[in-house]
């Protein structure tokens, strides 16, 4: 039955590239909301003009920090950190969730190819490298809005449902925490100019959509994850189609680098948790706070995990630049890197793939242009960084008695 509905799915998403490529939707979807969306953000540039007359040192401060807190950045550094202090069912859904958004969020993006206010009049205020990247993605919706509807929601839910913390006061404190931070973060952003008030609107509609449909999905997707069969093989088919299935923006953004890197975070969560549920993340896992975990023991493993996880990074991404182009050149494939590897010249490659191009499958892809190999290496380090998160780094621990 499990590889019945797994088949389904994966054929689904993989008929599902076919005909959108053959029908053309993405231009077609663009053609029909770009103008729309467009015309809102230029009309609206009064209204961020108005909201930036108010600024102020201390506001600039508070919004830029703010969005720093709710950054993909910061999730990414946050998550192995509450994986490690014993949250495994936390860690885990907020991850695949955050991989969602990010996904659905950045595919919306480039399919409308909306712009963000125009820059001046509109002052950009990017305290940050990561502001500086996001600055260069489009507009609508607005990630962080998006992204701080869904992940506050979650977690809020996670807390009514999973602890002893109960009771209407308790929901109704927490539900106004919740607006306060997903209202602030959007004024922020419109604050920033970085958005305007439809993409903020948009991140928050959105956004409810997104909290909604995963609520209904979590507890079988976290269940598939720990138990399921044919868990790794799925997820890794899974994310290679996903990477196919994103949409080609009207010009290139960084937008899709951020979803390949999560993607790859997702699947070495999934494959990790997998191999080691019974060992590390089960229920009864040491917590922070509790008897089995003080904040000497949650220090030690900061200071043991941390410098674990990046030393991963870095080999992970060393071996996909070596390995990668090896196999892309062994089966014929055109390839190309714009900035991980020099050296490697888009137009020197496809020559000297032509030679090794015998049969259909060297045909097929001999009319695609020049793969780019950054993609992978990017899928494969973030992967491995997230596998040593959950595999590598709790086996330290315990063989450490941590």
């Amino acid at each position: 039955m499990a590889s019945v509905w797994q088949g389904a799915v994966l054929g689904g998403i993989l008929f599902w590239i076919v005909s959108a490529s053959y029908l053309d939707v993405t231009r077609k979807l663009r053609s029909l909301f770009q103008p729309w969306v467009s015309h809102h953000v230029e009309t609206q540039t009064s209204v961020v003009l108005k909201i930036q007359s108010y600024g102020s040192g201390f506001l600039d401060a508070l919004f830029s920090g703010l969005s720093c807190v709710v950054s993909v950045p910061f999730y990414t550094g946050f998550l192995p950190l509450l994986f490690w202090s014993g949250h495994g069912k936390l860690a885990r859904q907020m991850t695949l969730l955050m991989a969602f958004c990010d996904y659905l969020g950045n595919c919306i993006k480039d399919v409308v190819s909306a712009p963000r206010p125009a820059s001046p009049p509109v002052k950009r205020v990017t305290a940050t490298k990561d502001e500086e990247e996001n600055a260069l993605e489009y507009g609508l919706p607005s990630s962080h809005t998006l992204n701080t509807v869904c992940l506050s929601g979650y977690l809020l839910h996670y807390v009514l449902t999973h602890t002893q913390i109960q009771g209407a006061y308790v929901t109704y404190l927490g539900i106004s925490l919740a607006f306060m931070l997903v209202l602030l973060i959007g004024l922020g952003r419109i604050y920033l100019g970085m958005h305007s008030v439809v993409d903020v609107l948009a991140g928050l509609l959105f956004g409810l959509l997104i909290l909604a449909f995963w609520l209904t999905v979590h507890e079988h997707i976290d269940n598939f994850v720990i138990s399921g069969q044919n868990v790794t093989s799925f997820w890794a088919v899974l994310s290679f189609l996903l990477l196919f299935a994103y949409p080609t923006p009207e010009l290139p953004t960084p937008s899709f680098e951020f979803h390949t890197a999560f993607n790859g975070v997702a699947l070495g969560i999934v494959a990790g948790v997998q191999q080691t549920y019974h060992q590390f993340h089960h229920g009864d896992v040491p917590r922070l706070f509790s008897s089995e975990m003080s904040v000497a023991v949650f220090a030690g493993r900061m200071l043991v995990g941390i410098p674990t996880i990046l030393t991963v990074k870095f080999c992970s991404k060393a071996l996909a630049k070596w390995i990668i182009p090896m196999v892309a050149n062994t089966l014929g494939i055109p390839i190309k890197s714009t900035s991980y590897i020099p050296t490697l010249n888009g137009s020197a490659a496809l020559k000297k793939t032509d030679k090794l191009r015998q049969g259909y499958f060297q045909k097929l892809l001999s009319r695609h242009k020049a793969f780019d190999v950054d993609t992978g290496i990017r899928f494969l380090q973030y992967a491995g960084l997230a596998w040593s998160v959950v595999d590598l780094v709790p086996s330290l621990f315990s063989y450490m008695s941590l």
